[in-house]
């Protein structure tokens, strides 16, 4: 997908998430709402969902795609990555990346968005697709905004 036609699908379906977010402040309807919206607005997401921070440890929440793994292995993988290191990740081939965790082997690039409530970090954004370096700069500045929606009112 070019770069301007993102760009406006990000817009649109930013609009539509706002309006459906004001019918409930509930964290977990809107991470599912985000997940669904995400999964079948973009054709290259494969896999779309959040993984918590539950007890220490990362716990699968809201989700569309292939069965995903329960719990991450603590401080392996991508999303671990990402909250270890407080960064956003987009990797172009998960297949290179020390210690992906492989719960569809399938997937070849993925990013993960940190999730923060109260300026903790509390879950991530993690899709996944099976195309080589599907994501960049334009999906990391529309899924930012898109997961601040969660915990706003």
């Amino acid at each position: 997908m070019d770069k301007k036609r993102k760009t406006e699908r990000y817009k649109r379906v930013i609009i539509q998430i706002k309006e459906l977010m004001q019918e409930t402040t509930d964290p977990f309807a809107r991470m599912s709402t985000i997940a669904s919206i995400l999964h079948h607005k973009f054709d290259y997401f494969f896999w779309t969902g959040f993984y918590r921070l539950v007890n220490g440890e990362l716990t699968v929440g809201c989700y569309q795609g292939s069965v995903a793994c329960l719990v991450l292995a603590k401080h392996k993988g991508v999303c671990w990555i990402a909250i270890d290191q407080k960064k956003i990740q987009i990797i172009p081939d998960v297949h290179k990346f020390p210690g992906h965790i492989a719960c569809d082997s399938r997937s070849i690039s993925e990013i993960v968005i940190l999730i923060y409530k109260d300026k903790e970090i509390v879950a991530v954004l993690d899709v996944d697709s099976k195309e080589l370096d599907s994501f960049d700069e334009i999906d990391t500045k529309y899924l930012e905004i898109i997961v601040e929606m969660i915990y706003t009112s």
